[in-house]
């Protein structure tokens, strides 16, 4: 099969595009044939190099395709199935696995990291990982829904606890996550601040729900939230940006409000004067992907139509340096896709 695969770290001329052995498939596992696999910013990170990442190595978390094949023990898909994939690797056995914390499994982790991904033809996976898809659900769609909005709905639901009718400020309103957290947090009747570097960006998160939008380069996030909410702060900021936007998040934040954060895009060292976390009684949440349950959970929404996901650009996998490069460039308002 055809697969994009680097054997060493660097940059998007790491890529080669080039024929590997077809995958032999175990009789727990489902063989599926990709049609779509979505980028992340953690396809760039694992290119340039992280621990554990061996090589050569396949990337690409966000899957969806067609079943091909179906190992004996399997029972709950067949061949010719529209499916996508759960984007993560674990034991399925351990107590965390067990209890339903899967993402706090010691072998938790996401594929295309740990493990080879999507970035080829045909990948086998275990069967608890595939989940059919509605026939009104596109290759492309399905593929760009299941870490952002996994992650998002984490985020937002099982770490924050969302409420009806909060405040949430969403930062980078045009990545993945973003697009995700926006339509999420609206859901809740949240009044949604949404950051973004241009105004075209802003115009689009303002389509999905946002009710203010912030330019991130022009304007002094903190100043503009305390303008729009009368000086009252967010109950609770959305961070996955990092070093260029933590201090900024944390002057947003109402005394006693939350910051959640999954990611660190623009580095991870930040630092804060340790009396404004105690002081004004803040709460920092640390969170890494989510649980099937709520993979299941977020996903019952957009099989619905209530949450959408959102497709920029889409490549051809002989394409996928080029589609690293326009996806490092922040241009993007959503996902960018590979087709094989």
């Amino acid at each position: 099969m055809k697969a994009i695969v680097f054997q060493e770290f660097g940059g998007p001329e790491v890529l080669q595009y080039r024929d590997i052995p077809d995958p032999k498939l175990r009789q727990d596992q489902v063989l599926v044939r990709v049609k779509a696999c979505a980028l992340n910013h953690l396809d760039l990170w694992v290119r340039k190099g992280l621990p554990g990442v061996n090589l050569p190595h396949i990337n690409g978390s966000d899957i969806a395709g067609v079943v091909e094949e179906v190992g004996e023990y399997v029972t709950s898909v067949k061949s010719g199935q529209r499916v996508l994939l759960a984007p993560m690797m674990f034991c399925n056995h351990c107590a965390m696995c067990t209890s339903g914390q899967q993402n706090l499994c010691r072998e938790f982790t996401v594929l295309g990291n740990g493990v080879d991904g999507g970035n080829c033809e045909l990948i086998p996976v275990p069967e608890v990982n595939v989940i059919p898809i509605p026939d009104s659900l596109g290759f492309n769609e399905a593929a760009s829904v299941p870490l952002v909005f996994l992650t998002a709905w984490h985020m937002l639901v099982a770490r924050s606890q969302i409420r009806q009718g909060q405040w949430v400020l969403v930062l980078g309103a045009g990545s993945g996550v973003g697009t995700a957290a926006i339509q999420i947090a609206k859901m809740f009747n949240a009044t949604v601040i949404a950051t973004a570097g241009d105004d075209n960006k802003l115009a689009k998160a303002r389509e999905l729900g946002a009710d203010f939008a912030i330019d991130h380069y022009k304007q002094k996030i903190s100043e503009e939230v305390r303008r729009i909410t009368g000086k009252r702060g967010v109950d609770l900021a959305f961070e996955h940006v990092g070093k260029a936007t933590f201090g900024e998040s944390i002057r947003s934040v109402k005394t006693g409000g939350t910051i959640v954060t999954c990611g660190a895009t623009t580095g991870p060292d930040v630092s804060f004067d340790l009396r404004q976390l105690f002081a004004r009684q803040l709460s920092f949440l640390g969170s890494y992907m989510g649980t099937m349950g709520d993979l299941h959970d977020v996903l019952s929404h957009v099989f619905a139509g209530r949450l959408q996901p959102v497709v920029d650009k889409t490549f051809p996998l002989t394409e996928t340096s080029e589609a690293h490069r326009y996806l490092e460039s922040s241009q993007m308002f959503g996902k960018v896709v590979l087709n094989p």
